[in-house]
């Protein structure tokens, strides 16, 4: 089994990177409307891909329909505020 460190182990400002990746020519850049919402924990998976909590930077896989990880997925330093769901990459089903 190979062992993958976490992107805070790859990127000395993991904060503001999104997930990991090593082939760039299976991804493409866009400007869709979809990429700029929040959803709320437990709410349905609008589009599958990966989802970045935009209060820690937390990622998951969450697959349309079933629902976005709940509130209680991760826990945020007090004051920090609630889970809120950004999508950051999205899937393509072909």
């Amino acid at each position: 089994m190979i062992a993958f460190a976490p992107s805070s182990a790859l990127n000395n400002s993991a904060e503001n990177t999104m997930a990991s990746y090593m082939f760039a020519q299976f991804l493409s850049h866009v400007n869709n409307a979809a990429l700029n919402v929040l959803y709320h924990p437990g709410a349905p998976t609008p589009y599958s891909g990966i989802y970045r909590c935009e209060v820690c930077g937390t990622e998951a896989v969450s697959v349309a329909p079933h629902p976005l990880p709940p509130q209680n997925h991760h826990v945020h330093q007090f004051g920090a505020g609630p889970i809120q769901w950004r999508l950051i990459v999205a899937s393509t089903h072909r």
